[in-house]
């Protein structure tokens, strides 16, 4: 019987499109992009059109394109280079996120406070929704950068990100406002201009891309400085030389995205629901995390604890049943605290170690979820009796 993959909120099966588009990269057009000859124009005129395209999907500008490692490397240099511009400026040294933002922008902001920073971590209600009016309240003449993510990668809240951009420049028109779009890309409009941002991330591995590689937009004329020094690439916004087949295959795979957005999210909303309406028909005290309107979270995003259950135990028997799954974030895999994002909603600790998370994708059929549902009710029955 063939395994079940539902975990596409921590990483997605390259699309064999994607890959197609890769391959000359690392056969034919091999060449550093930063060389004057042929081999290295060949290679530069790639990245030049992959920007444009990323630029033109998101309805920007290519000089507002900086090519990443990825969407850490790009959270962390968004907000400590918005951090550092902004203080050099004498416009303060105060930041703004959310409690349940993914770790490499908390741990970033954590690390920006030992620095000398001031930081407020904005509460969220029992949807994971960030409380916009504690934000208004927070938002003073020494806030230089708000960062709140487009949609969690955890429970797959969606956030009012243009309304939140709208609060901020409202009471500090200088405010740098960025949101990992991680998560969100594909699934939802991310374009800068309808959420009002002045840096968004964007990775390639969400999206049926390679790993590896990643975009950050930077508005023009925001107050920002470089992560990374030793090169002129990215016009000396991130030296180091670029990863052409990378920079190639996220391009590819933002189009890809763009075109099929209607369809991939239809069919990820068909297969989500079935988990969300029926997975509680058949398990007793099935705790559904995230929003309850399932137009307010992710169209792929199944989130959910069981009482007296042991959740690292399920994801170990889906796994023994041929079923990929997770109990968050795959970036805290093994930690033995239970989730930050469920504990900021208000769930008791003790419940959150009994997290699962199933984010379908697009190879995933009805027959999948079937499966599913079939066996986990078993599973969540004999982990139940065990504990007694």
């Amino acid at each position: 019987m063939p395994r079940i993959y539902l975990d596409h909120a921590a990483t997605t099966p390259p699309d064999p499109r994607v890959i197609e588009a890769m391959l000359p990269m690392w056969t034919t057009y091999w060449g550093n992009p930063s060389s004057i000859y042929l081999e290295g124009q060949e290679a530069r005129r790639a990245i030049d059109s992959a920007r444009k395209l990323c630029a033109d999907l998101l309805g920007v500008t290519p000089k507002e394109v900086v090519f990443t490692g990825g969407g850490t490397e790009s959270d962390n240099a968004a907000i400590r280079g918005a951090a550092f511009a902004q203080r050099d400026r004498a416009r303060g040294n105060h930041i703004i996120t959310s409690a349940i933002e993914h770790h490499a922008v908390l741990h970033t902001v954590e690390q920006l406070e030992r620095e000398g920073f001031r930081a407020t971590y904005l509460p969220v209600d029992a949807a994971g929704v960030v409380d916009l009016a504690a934000l208004e309240a927070a938002v003073g003449p020494e806030t230089t950068v708000v960062s709140v993510m487009a949609a969690n990668n955890e429970v797959g809240t969606l956030q009012p990100i243009a309304e939140i951009s709208r609060i901020a420049k409202a009471k500090n028109p200088k405010v740098v406002v960025h949101t990992d779009a991680v998560q969100a890309a594909g699934a939802v409009d991310i374009r800068p201009a309808t959420l009002g941002v002045d840096l968004l991330s964007v990775a390639g591995h969400k999206l049926y891309g390679p790993k590896g590689v990643g975009l950050l937009y930077i508005k023009n004329r925001t107050p920002w400085q470089p992560l990374i020094l030793g090169g002129s690439q990215e016009k000396e916004r991130r030296a180091g030389t670029e990863n052409v087949a990378g920079i190639v295959g996220l391009a590819t795979a933002m189009k890809l995205a763009w075109d099929e957005f209607d369809a991939r999210n239809a069919h990820s909303r068909v297969l989500r629901d079935r988990l969300l309406f029926e997975l509680p028909e058949r398990i007793p005290d099935t705790v559904i995390t995230g929003p309850a309107d399932p137009s307010q979270r992710l169209s792929n995003n199944f989130s959910c604890c069981f009482r007296n259950v042991e959740g690292e135990s399920v994801l170990l028997a889906l796994d023994m049943a041929d079923v990929a799954a997770s109990s968050g974030s795959a970036c805290t895999t093994g930690a033995l605290e239970p989730s930050h994002v469920l504990t900021a909603m208000g769930i008791d600790p003790d419940l959150a170690h009994a997290s699962l998370r199933l984010t379908v994708g697009a190879s995933n059929s009805s027959e999948d979820i079937d499966r599913v549902l079939d066996v986990l009710p078993g599973i969540v029955s004999r982990l139940r009796s065990l504990a007694g």
